[in-house]
Protein backbone atom coordinates (compact mmCIF):
# COMPACT_ATOMS: atom_id res chain seq x y z
CA UNK A 1 0.00 0.00 0.00
CA UNK A 2 1.24 3.64 -0.65
CA UNK A 3 2.05 6.18 1.65
CA UNK A 4 0.07 9.33 1.34
CA UNK A 5 1.74 12.54 1.41
CA UNK A 6 0.57 13.18 4.91
CA UNK A 7 2.61 9.54 6.18
CA UNK A 8 5.89 11.72 5.23
CA UNK A 9 5.00 15.05 6.63
CA UNK A 10 7.85 14.48 9.24
CA UNK A 11 10.32 12.03 7.46
CA UNK A 12 10.06 14.07 3.84
CA UNK A 13 8.73 17.45 4.71
CA UNK A 14 10.13 19.48 1.75
CA UNK A 15 8.54 16.63 -0.62
CA UNK A 16 5.94 16.73 1.49
CA UNK A 17 5.07 20.66 1.18
CA UNK A 18 5.69 20.65 -2.70
CA UNK A 19 3.58 17.81 -3.97
CA UNK A 20 1.01 19.10 -1.63
CA UNK A 21 0.16 21.75 -3.92
CA UNK A 22 -0.33 19.12 -7.22
CA UNK A 23 -3.16 18.01 -7.85
CA UNK A 24 -1.95 14.70 -8.90
CA UNK A 25 0.57 14.69 -6.14
CA UNK A 26 -0.56 11.31 -4.28
CA UNK A 27 0.00 9.91 -7.62
CA UNK A 28 3.49 10.81 -8.47
CA UNK A 29 4.56 9.79 -5.01
CA UNK A 30 3.24 6.24 -5.53
CA UNK A 31 5.12 6.02 -8.41
CA UNK A 32 8.20 6.98 -6.86
CA UNK A 33 7.70 4.53 -4.08
CA UNK A 34 6.85 2.16 -6.81
CA UNK A 35 10.36 2.88 -8.53
CA UNK A 36 12.99 2.84 -4.89
CA UNK A 37 10.49 -0.88 -4.51
CA UNK A 38 13.90 -1.56 -6.70
CA UNK A 39 16.51 -1.11 -3.68
CA UNK A 40 13.87 -3.73 -1.80
CA UNK A 41 14.44 -6.33 -4.68
CA UNK A 42 18.16 -6.43 -4.69
CA UNK A 43 17.51 -8.18 -1.22
CA UNK A 44 14.93 -10.24 -2.26
CA UNK A 45 15.51 -13.90 -3.73
CA UNK A 46 16.40 -13.83 -7.79
CA UNK A 47 12.56 -14.02 -9.35
CA UNK A 48 11.51 -17.30 -11.30
CA UNK A 49 9.63 -15.59 -13.82
CA UNK A 50 10.99 -17.20 -16.95
CA UNK A 51 9.47 -20.53 -17.12
CA UNK A 52 9.58 -23.88 -19.37
CA UNK A 53 6.43 -23.89 -20.86
CA UNK A 54 5.34 -27.76 -19.67
CA UNK A 55 5.11 -25.22 -16.35
CA UNK A 56 2.02 -23.85 -17.82
CA UNK A 57 -1.05 -24.17 -15.90
CA UNK A 58 -3.24 -26.62 -18.30
CA UNK A 59 -6.10 -24.27 -17.93
CA UNK A 60 -4.49 -21.65 -19.37
CA UNK A 61 -6.55 -19.82 -22.53
CA UNK A 62 -5.17 -17.63 -24.96
CA UNK A 63 -6.72 -13.81 -25.25
CA UNK A 64 -4.81 -13.89 -28.34
CA UNK A 65 -1.60 -14.36 -30.54
CA UNK A 66 0.78 -11.69 -31.83
CA UNK A 67 4.25 -11.58 -33.53
CA UNK A 68 6.02 -9.32 -30.84
CA UNK A 69 4.72 -9.07 -27.30
CA UNK A 70 6.25 -5.94 -25.69
CA UNK A 71 6.23 -5.55 -21.46
CA UNK A 72 5.98 -2.01 -21.19
CA UNK A 73 5.36 1.00 -22.90
CA UNK A 74 7.35 3.52 -22.37
CA UNK A 75 10.48 3.44 -24.73
CA UNK A 76 9.35 0.30 -26.19
CA UNK A 77 6.78 1.94 -28.16
CA UNK A 78 8.86 3.15 -30.47
CA UNK A 79 10.39 0.53 -31.59
CA UNK A 80 6.19 -1.41 -31.41
CA UNK A 81 5.73 1.20 -33.47
CA UNK A 82 8.75 0.61 -36.45
CA UNK A 83 7.51 -3.41 -36.01
CA UNK A 84 4.13 -2.64 -36.66
CA UNK A 85 4.12 0.19 -39.42
CA UNK A 86 7.36 -1.25 -41.40
CA UNK A 87 7.37 -4.62 -41.04
CA UNK A 88 3.98 -5.37 -40.68
CA UNK A 89 3.93 -7.44 -37.44
CA UNK A 90 0.96 -8.10 -35.13
CA UNK A 91 2.43 -6.58 -31.76
CA UNK A 92 0.89 -6.02 -28.31
CA UNK A 93 1.96 -3.63 -25.99
CA UNK A 94 0.86 -3.30 -22.27
CA UNK A 95 1.79 -1.52 -19.48
CA UNK A 96 1.38 -1.44 -15.42
CA UNK A 97 0.35 1.91 -15.74
CA UNK A 98 -0.30 4.25 -18.68
CA UNK A 99 1.39 3.03 -22.22
CA UNK A 100 2.68 6.25 -23.92
CA UNK A 101 3.45 8.07 -21.09
CA UNK A 102 6.97 8.98 -19.40
CA UNK A 103 8.25 10.35 -16.00
CA UNK A 104 10.80 11.99 -17.21
CA UNK A 105 11.04 14.25 -20.15
CA UNK A 106 13.94 14.25 -22.57
CA UNK A 107 16.55 16.24 -24.23
CA UNK A 108 18.30 15.61 -27.61
CA UNK A 109 20.02 17.06 -30.62
CA UNK A 110 17.92 17.62 -33.61
CA UNK A 111 20.14 15.62 -35.98
CA UNK A 112 19.90 12.61 -33.58
CA UNK A 113 15.93 12.95 -32.98
CA UNK A 114 15.65 12.84 -36.66
CA UNK A 115 17.61 9.46 -37.15
CA UNK A 116 13.70 8.47 -36.06
CA UNK A 117 12.85 9.87 -39.52
CA UNK A 118 14.98 6.78 -41.29
CA UNK A 119 12.83 3.91 -40.14
CA UNK A 120 9.92 5.74 -42.54
CA UNK A 121 7.52 5.61 -39.66
CA UNK A 122 7.81 9.29 -38.24
CA UNK A 123 8.08 12.51 -40.72
CA UNK A 124 10.50 15.17 -39.84
CA UNK A 125 7.52 17.06 -39.63
CA UNK A 126 5.94 15.02 -36.84
CA UNK A 127 9.38 14.85 -35.05
CA UNK A 128 9.67 19.22 -34.77
CA UNK A 129 6.13 18.84 -33.22
CA UNK A 130 7.73 17.44 -30.45
CA UNK A 131 10.13 19.70 -30.00
CA UNK A 132 9.10 22.04 -27.58
CA UNK A 133 12.38 24.32 -27.34
CA UNK A 134 15.81 24.82 -29.22
CA UNK A 135 18.16 26.56 -27.05
CA UNK A 136 21.67 27.91 -28.61
CA UNK A 137 24.27 26.92 -26.80
CA UNK A 138 24.93 24.76 -23.29
CA UNK A 139 27.95 24.53 -20.93
CA UNK A 140 29.14 22.16 -18.62
CA UNK A 141 30.48 23.48 -15.30
CA UNK A 142 32.31 21.78 -11.78
CA UNK A 143 32.36 23.67 -8.32
CA UNK A 144 35.95 24.84 -7.05
CA UNK A 145 36.32 26.34 -3.78
CA UNK A 146 37.98 30.03 -5.14
CA UNK A 147 36.00 30.06 -8.00
CA UNK A 148 38.22 29.60 -10.59
CA UNK A 149 36.16 26.33 -12.43
CA UNK A 150 35.93 26.21 -15.95
CA UNK A 151 33.08 26.67 -17.73
CA UNK A 152 33.31 24.43 -20.95
CA UNK A 153 30.68 25.77 -23.80
CA UNK A 154 29.31 23.65 -26.42
CA UNK A 155 27.03 23.25 -29.63
CA UNK A 156 24.36 20.86 -30.53
CA UNK A 157 24.49 18.63 -27.10
CA UNK A 158 20.96 18.19 -25.68
CA UNK A 159 19.80 21.38 -27.09
CA UNK A 160 16.26 20.00 -28.36
CA UNK A 161 13.47 19.50 -25.27
CA UNK A 162 11.30 16.58 -26.26
CA UNK A 163 7.76 16.37 -25.42
CA UNK A 164 8.43 12.47 -24.27
CA UNK A 165 4.89 12.16 -23.63
CA UNK A 166 3.80 13.37 -27.38
CA UNK A 167 6.73 12.12 -29.38
CA UNK A 168 5.01 8.20 -27.38
CA UNK A 169 1.26 9.32 -28.30
CA UNK A 170 2.48 9.53 -31.81
CA UNK A 171 4.37 6.37 -31.88
CA UNK A 172 1.13 4.82 -30.00
CA UNK A 173 -1.50 5.40 -32.22
CA UNK A 174 0.78 4.43 -34.70
CA UNK A 175 0.91 1.51 -33.15
CA UNK A 176 -2.84 0.67 -32.51
CA UNK A 177 -3.69 2.52 -35.94
CA UNK A 178 -2.08 -0.97 -37.75
CA UNK A 179 -4.72 -3.75 -38.12
CA UNK A 180 -4.26 -6.90 -34.95
CA UNK A 181 -2.37 -4.59 -33.09
CA UNK A 182 -3.23 -3.38 -29.09
CA UNK A 183 -2.16 -1.51 -26.71
CA UNK A 184 -3.45 -2.18 -23.04
CA UNK A 185 -3.03 -0.23 -19.79
CA UNK A 186 -2.91 -1.06 -16.08
CA UNK A 187 -1.80 -4.41 -17.24
CA UNK A 188 1.58 -6.10 -15.30
CA UNK A 189 3.54 -8.74 -16.37
CA UNK A 190 3.33 -11.87 -14.02
CA UNK A 191 5.48 -14.56 -15.69
CA UNK A 192 6.21 -16.33 -19.21
CA UNK A 193 6.54 -19.72 -20.56
CA UNK A 194 8.80 -20.66 -23.47
CA UNK A 195 8.42 -23.03 -25.81
CA UNK A 196 9.77 -23.99 -28.82
CA UNK A 197 8.37 -22.61 -31.32
CA UNK A 198 6.52 -19.54 -29.72
CA UNK A 199 6.50 -17.70 -25.88
CA UNK A 200 3.09 -17.05 -23.62
CA UNK A 201 3.04 -14.13 -21.52
CA UNK A 202 1.07 -14.15 -17.91
CA UNK A 203 -0.91 -11.00 -17.25
CA UNK A 204 -2.72 -9.52 -14.58
CA UNK A 205 -5.48 -6.74 -15.36
CA UNK A 206 -6.12 -3.63 -12.66
CA UNK A 207 -8.09 -5.93 -10.78
CA UNK A 208 -5.82 -9.29 -10.40
CA UNK A 209 -7.61 -10.96 -13.23
CA UNK A 210 -4.86 -12.82 -15.13
CA UNK A 211 -4.53 -13.19 -18.91
CA UNK A 212 -2.32 -15.51 -21.58
CA UNK A 213 -1.18 -13.79 -24.53
CA UNK A 214 0.89 -15.81 -27.26
CA UNK A 215 4.08 -14.35 -29.30
CA UNK A 216 6.93 -15.85 -31.49
CA UNK A 217 8.82 -13.22 -29.20
CA UNK A 218 8.67 -11.68 -25.93
CA UNK A 219 10.45 -7.55 -26.04
CA UNK A 220 11.12 -6.90 -22.02
CA UNK A 221 11.15 -2.94 -21.90
CA UNK A 222 10.00 -3.39 -18.36
CA UNK A 223 13.00 -0.69 -17.23
CA UNK A 224 15.06 -1.46 -14.38
CA UNK A 225 12.51 -3.02 -12.15
CA UNK A 226 12.51 -5.90 -15.38
CA UNK A 227 12.19 -9.01 -12.96
CA UNK A 228 13.17 -10.97 -16.11
CA UNK A 229 16.53 -8.80 -15.88
CA UNK A 230 16.64 -9.63 -12.70
CA UNK A 231 16.58 -13.09 -13.02
CA UNK A 232 18.67 -13.18 -16.26
CA UNK A 233 21.24 -11.48 -14.37
CA UNK A 234 21.09 -13.45 -10.84
CA UNK A 235 19.48 -10.67 -8.81
CA UNK A 236 22.66 -8.21 -9.91
CA UNK A 237 20.83 -6.37 -13.79
CA UNK A 238 23.31 -3.35 -12.65
CA UNK A 239 26.57 -2.45 -11.02
CA UNK A 240 25.77 1.32 -11.14
CA UNK A 241 22.60 3.64 -10.81
CA UNK A 242 22.15 7.35 -11.03
CA UNK A 243 18.90 8.72 -9.41
CA UNK A 244 17.42 11.16 -11.36
CA UNK A 245 14.84 13.84 -9.37
CA UNK A 246 13.69 17.29 -11.02
CA UNK A 247 10.57 18.73 -12.00
CA UNK A 248 9.07 21.24 -14.97
CA UNK A 249 8.44 24.85 -13.32
CA UNK A 250 7.89 28.27 -14.18
CA UNK A 251 8.72 31.30 -12.19
CA UNK A 252 12.61 31.06 -11.92
CA UNK A 253 14.20 34.35 -11.80
CA UNK A 254 17.19 35.12 -14.10
CA UNK A 255 16.35 32.39 -15.97
CA UNK A 256 18.54 31.91 -19.54
CA UNK A 257 15.85 30.66 -21.85
CA UNK A 258 18.90 30.73 -24.55
CA UNK A 259 20.96 27.93 -22.90
CA UNK A 260 21.13 24.48 -21.70
CA UNK A 261 23.13 23.88 -18.14
CA UNK A 262 24.24 20.58 -19.32
CA UNK A 263 26.12 19.85 -15.99
CA UNK A 264 26.70 21.89 -13.11
CA UNK A 265 27.72 21.36 -9.58
CA UNK A 266 27.35 24.09 -6.63
CA UNK A 267 29.35 22.81 -3.99
CA UNK A 268 31.78 19.81 -2.89
CA UNK A 269 30.14 17.04 -2.05
CA UNK A 270 27.89 15.92 1.11
CA UNK A 271 30.01 13.21 3.34
CA UNK A 272 27.58 12.04 5.33
CA UNK A 273 25.76 9.60 5.91
CA UNK A 274 26.99 6.17 4.07
CA UNK A 275 30.11 7.28 1.90
CA UNK A 276 28.67 10.54 0.82
CA UNK A 277 27.21 11.55 -2.77
CA UNK A 278 28.46 14.72 -5.61
CA UNK A 279 25.07 15.83 -6.12
CA UNK A 280 24.78 17.75 -9.51
CA UNK A 281 22.45 19.70 -11.32
CA UNK A 282 20.99 19.95 -15.14
CA UNK A 283 19.01 22.75 -16.64
CA UNK A 284 16.94 23.28 -19.01
CA UNK A 285 14.55 25.54 -20.78
CA UNK A 286 11.11 23.96 -22.00
CA UNK A 287 8.13 25.28 -23.78
CA UNK A 288 7.03 28.74 -23.01
CA UNK A 289 8.30 30.07 -19.71
CA UNK A 290 8.94 26.30 -18.03
CA UNK A 291 12.18 25.44 -17.35
CA UNK A 292 13.42 21.75 -16.24
CA UNK A 293 15.72 21.39 -13.69
CA UNK A 294 17.54 17.90 -12.28
CA UNK A 295 19.01 16.45 -9.30
CA UNK A 296 20.91 13.35 -9.58
CA UNK A 297 24.27 11.60 -8.57
CA UNK A 298 26.57 8.75 -9.19
CA UNK A 299 26.90 5.71 -7.40
CA UNK A 300 27.19 2.06 -7.32
CA UNK A 301 24.31 0.39 -6.64
CA UNK A 302 26.43 -1.83 -3.68
CA UNK A 303 27.46 1.84 -1.94
CA UNK A 304 25.69 2.16 1.62
CA UNK A 305 24.20 5.51 0.96
CA UNK A 306 20.64 6.29 0.49
CA UNK A 307 20.14 6.72 -3.44
CA UNK A 308 15.83 6.78 -2.91
CA UNK A 309 13.90 8.96 -5.09
CA UNK A 310 11.97 9.69 -2.10
CA UNK A 311 15.12 11.31 -0.09
CA UNK A 312 17.33 12.66 -3.13
CA UNK A 313 13.05 14.43 -3.79
CA UNK A 314 13.57 15.55 -0.25
CA UNK A 315 17.20 16.98 -1.15
CA UNK A 316 15.96 18.78 -4.49
CA UNK A 317 13.15 20.64 -2.77
CA UNK A 318 15.65 21.77 0.30
CA UNK A 319 18.16 22.84 -1.58
CA UNK A 320 17.52 24.32 -5.25
CA UNK A 321 17.37 28.08 -4.00
CA UNK A 322 20.88 26.97 -4.09
CA UNK A 323 21.00 26.55 -7.89
CA UNK A 324 18.22 28.87 -9.01
CA UNK A 325 15.66 31.64 -7.93
CA UNK A 326 12.50 30.71 -7.09
CA UNK A 327 10.57 34.15 -7.66
CA UNK A 328 6.70 34.82 -5.89
CA UNK A 329 5.55 33.08 -9.00
CA UNK A 330 7.39 29.98 -8.64
CA UNK A 331 5.22 27.05 -9.25
CA UNK A 332 5.49 23.46 -10.09
CA UNK A 333 3.69 21.93 -13.14
CA UNK A 334 5.33 18.08 -12.78
CA UNK A 335 7.73 16.34 -11.02
CA UNK A 336 10.26 14.24 -13.43
CA UNK A 337 12.11 10.90 -12.05
CA UNK A 338 13.81 8.18 -12.54
CA UNK A 339 16.53 5.34 -11.86
CA UNK A 340 19.36 5.71 -14.69
CA UNK A 341 20.88 2.39 -14.64
CA UNK A 342 24.63 1.19 -15.92
CA UNK A 343 26.29 -1.67 -15.99
CA UNK A 344 30.37 -2.25 -16.16
CA UNK A 345 31.04 -4.96 -18.78
CA UNK A 346 34.19 -6.83 -17.16
CA UNK A 347 35.19 -8.07 -20.43
CA UNK A 348 36.22 -7.44 -24.03
CA UNK A 349 32.26 -6.97 -25.29
CA UNK A 350 29.21 -7.22 -23.79
CA UNK A 351 28.88 -9.08 -20.66
CA UNK A 352 25.49 -8.52 -19.07
CA UNK A 353 22.65 -10.75 -20.10
CA UNK A 354 20.24 -9.32 -22.79
CA UNK A 355 18.39 -12.29 -23.92
CA UNK A 356 17.29 -16.02 -23.93
CA UNK A 357 15.38 -17.87 -26.05
CA UNK A 358 12.50 -16.17 -27.30
CA UNK A 359 12.53 -13.42 -24.96
CA UNK A 360 15.40 -10.06 -25.80
CA UNK A 361 15.50 -6.84 -23.55
CA UNK A 362 15.73 -3.08 -24.68
CA UNK A 363 16.02 -0.17 -23.04
CA UNK A 364 16.62 0.38 -19.57
CA UNK A 365 15.53 -3.02 -19.08
CA UNK A 366 18.89 -4.32 -20.87
CA UNK A 367 21.09 -1.18 -19.21
CA UNK A 368 23.52 -0.43 -22.02
CA UNK A 369 23.34 3.16 -22.08
CA UNK A 370 25.62 5.36 -21.00
CA UNK A 371 24.99 7.28 -17.77
CA UNK A 372 26.78 9.85 -18.23
CA UNK A 373 24.59 12.31 -20.42
CA UNK A 374 23.01 10.18 -23.40
CA UNK A 375 20.65 7.60 -21.27
CA UNK A 376 18.15 5.46 -22.45
CA UNK A 377 15.95 7.80 -24.73
CA UNK A 378 19.30 8.46 -27.21
CA UNK A 379 20.31 5.11 -27.21
CA UNK A 380 17.13 3.76 -28.46
CA UNK A 381 17.01 6.57 -31.12
CA UNK A 382 20.36 5.99 -32.44
CA UNK A 383 20.17 2.39 -32.48
CA UNK A 384 16.22 2.09 -33.62
CA UNK A 385 17.12 1.45 -36.81
CA UNK A 386 19.51 -1.34 -36.21
CA UNK A 387 17.38 -2.95 -33.45
CA UNK A 388 14.41 -3.23 -35.56
CA UNK A 389 16.22 -4.84 -38.83
CA UNK A 390 17.91 -7.12 -36.59
CA UNK A 391 14.49 -8.27 -34.45
CA UNK A 392 12.50 -9.14 -38.28
CA UNK A 393 15.52 -10.68 -39.91
CA UNK A 394 15.48 -12.85 -36.59
CA UNK A 395 11.68 -13.26 -36.91
CA UNK A 396 12.15 -13.95 -40.86
CA UNK A 397 14.67 -16.71 -40.29
CA UNK A 398 13.20 -18.43 -37.02
CA UNK A 399 16.25 -17.33 -35.09
CA UNK A 400 14.93 -16.92 -32.00
CA UNK A 401 17.28 -18.17 -29.35
CA UNK A 402 19.22 -16.84 -26.75
CA UNK A 403 22.68 -16.73 -28.87
CA UNK A 404 20.60 -15.35 -32.31
CA UNK A 405 18.42 -12.95 -30.00
CA UNK A 406 21.54 -11.58 -27.90
CA UNK A 407 23.03 -9.89 -30.80
CA UNK A 408 19.99 -7.48 -31.59
CA UNK A 409 22.07 -5.24 -29.06
CA UNK A 410 21.95 -1.39 -28.16
CA UNK A 411 25.72 -2.19 -26.71
CA UNK A 412 27.92 -0.02 -28.35
CA UNK A 413 31.95 -0.51 -27.44
CA UNK A 414 32.66 3.11 -27.28
CA UNK A 415 30.15 3.79 -25.23
CA UNK A 416 30.73 0.99 -22.56
CA UNK A 417 34.56 2.84 -21.98
CA UNK A 418 33.46 5.79 -21.78
CA UNK A 419 31.01 4.79 -19.07
CA UNK A 420 33.67 3.69 -16.91
CA UNK A 421 34.45 7.51 -16.42
CA UNK A 422 31.38 7.41 -14.32
CA UNK A 423 33.33 5.60 -11.35
CA UNK A 424 35.14 8.78 -10.88
CA UNK A 425 32.34 10.55 -10.29
CA UNK A 426 30.79 7.64 -7.83
CA UNK A 427 31.92 9.89 -4.80
CA UNK A 428 33.71 8.17 -1.41
CA UNK A 429 34.65 9.85 1.34
CA UNK A 430 37.18 7.09 2.14
CA UNK A 431 39.33 7.78 -0.23
CA UNK A 432 38.59 11.25 -1.24
CA UNK A 433 38.37 14.42 -0.51
CA UNK A 434 35.43 16.89 -0.32
CA UNK A 435 36.00 18.41 -3.54
CA UNK A 436 37.77 15.43 -5.67
CA UNK A 437 34.58 14.95 -7.96
CA UNK A 438 34.34 18.76 -9.28
CA UNK A 439 38.57 19.13 -8.91
CA UNK A 440 38.78 15.86 -11.27
CA UNK A 441 35.98 16.99 -13.87
CA UNK A 442 37.26 20.61 -13.52
CA UNK A 443 40.49 19.68 -15.07
CA UNK A 444 38.42 17.43 -17.76
CA UNK A 445 37.11 20.57 -18.48
CA UNK A 446 40.35 22.46 -19.30
CA UNK A 447 41.46 19.47 -21.35
CA UNK A 448 38.57 19.97 -23.83
CA UNK A 449 38.90 23.57 -23.81
CA UNK A 450 42.28 23.36 -25.28
CA UNK A 451 40.99 20.76 -28.50
CA UNK A 452 39.31 21.38 -31.04
CA UNK A 453 35.57 21.80 -30.31
CA UNK A 454 34.67 18.49 -31.72
CA UNK A 455 36.22 16.52 -29.09
CA UNK A 456 33.81 17.74 -26.66
CA UNK A 457 30.60 17.46 -28.65
CA UNK A 458 31.86 13.92 -29.21
CA UNK A 459 32.28 13.31 -25.30
CA UNK A 460 29.17 14.59 -24.23
CA UNK A 461 27.25 12.86 -27.17
CA UNK A 462 28.96 9.53 -26.59
CA UNK A 463 30.35 9.78 -30.23
CA UNK A 464 34.07 9.50 -28.71
CA UNK A 465 36.80 7.81 -30.94
CA UNK A 466 39.24 5.76 -29.10
CA UNK A 467 42.28 8.01 -30.51
CA UNK A 468 40.55 10.81 -29.20
CA UNK A 469 39.57 9.82 -25.51
CA UNK A 470 43.68 8.77 -25.74
CA UNK A 471 43.90 12.20 -26.45
CA UNK A 472 41.88 13.78 -23.23
CA UNK A 473 43.16 11.20 -21.41
CA UNK A 474 46.91 12.04 -21.49
CA UNK A 475 45.93 15.39 -21.19
CA UNK A 476 43.88 15.14 -17.78
CA UNK A 477 46.96 13.09 -16.66
CA UNK A 478 49.51 15.51 -17.59
CA UNK A 479 47.53 18.20 -15.71
CA UNK A 480 46.70 16.48 -12.69
CA UNK A 481 48.69 13.26 -11.59
CA UNK A 482 46.31 12.75 -8.90
CA UNK A 483 44.36 10.92 -11.38
CA UNK A 484 46.81 8.04 -11.30
CA UNK A 485 46.08 7.23 -7.34
CA UNK A 486 42.36 8.40 -8.25
CA UNK A 487 42.21 5.75 -10.78
CA UNK A 488 43.62 3.01 -8.05
CA UNK A 489 40.63 3.93 -5.89
CA UNK A 490 38.29 3.77 -8.20
CA UNK A 491 39.43 0.97 -10.74
CA UNK A 492 41.64 -1.28 -8.60
CA UNK A 493 43.27 -3.80 -10.30
CA UNK A 494 40.03 -5.33 -11.41
CA UNK A 495 38.59 -2.46 -12.51
CA UNK A 496 41.83 -1.18 -14.35
CA UNK A 497 42.13 -4.51 -16.03
CA UNK A 498 38.51 -4.56 -17.20
CA UNK A 499 38.68 -1.21 -18.28
CA UNK A 500 41.68 -2.49 -20.78
CA UNK A 501 39.29 -4.70 -21.41
CA UNK A 502 36.55 -2.71 -23.08
CA UNK A 503 39.02 -0.51 -24.66
CA UNK A 504 40.37 -3.48 -26.45
CA UNK A 505 36.99 -4.49 -27.17
CA UNK A 506 36.45 -1.74 -28.97
CA UNK A 507 39.09 -0.57 -30.94
CA UNK A 508 38.86 -4.41 -32.29
CA UNK A 509 34.75 -3.53 -32.58
CA UNK A 510 35.44 -1.77 -35.99
CA UNK A 511 35.82 -4.55 -38.03
CA UNK A 512 32.20 -6.67 -37.19
CA UNK A 513 29.31 -5.97 -39.05
CA UNK A 514 25.72 -6.53 -38.17
CA UNK A 515 24.83 -10.35 -38.08
CA UNK A 516 21.56 -9.85 -40.71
Amino acid sequence: MPASLNAIRTTHPHLQKAFSSLPDGEAHLGRIEELDRYWEQLSHPVPDVVREGSSMPPDAAFSATYDIIYAGGTLGMLHAAVMAVRHGRRVLVFDRNTPGRSTRDWNISRQELCRLADTGVFSKEELDSVIVRKYKTGWVEFHKEDGSQKRLYMQNVLDCAVDADRLLGLAMEKVKAVKGCEVLSETSFVRCFRFSDHVVVETAGQKGKAAWFRAEVLVDVMGILSPIAMQLNQGRPQTHVCPTVGTIASGFLGADFETGEILASTGPAETSPGRGRQLIWEGFPAKGDEYITYLFFYDEVASPNDKSLLGLFDTYFKRLGEYKIMGPDFRVHRPVYGIIPAYFHDGFSRTREIADDRIILLGDAASLASPLTFCGFGSMVRNLESLTAGLEAALKAGSLGKKELEKVSAYEPNVASMANLMKYMCYDSTTDEPNFVNDLMNEVMVALDDLPEHYREAMFRDEMKIEELAVVMLKVAWRYPGVLKATWDKLGVEGSVGFLKNISGWAFSRMKQPWW
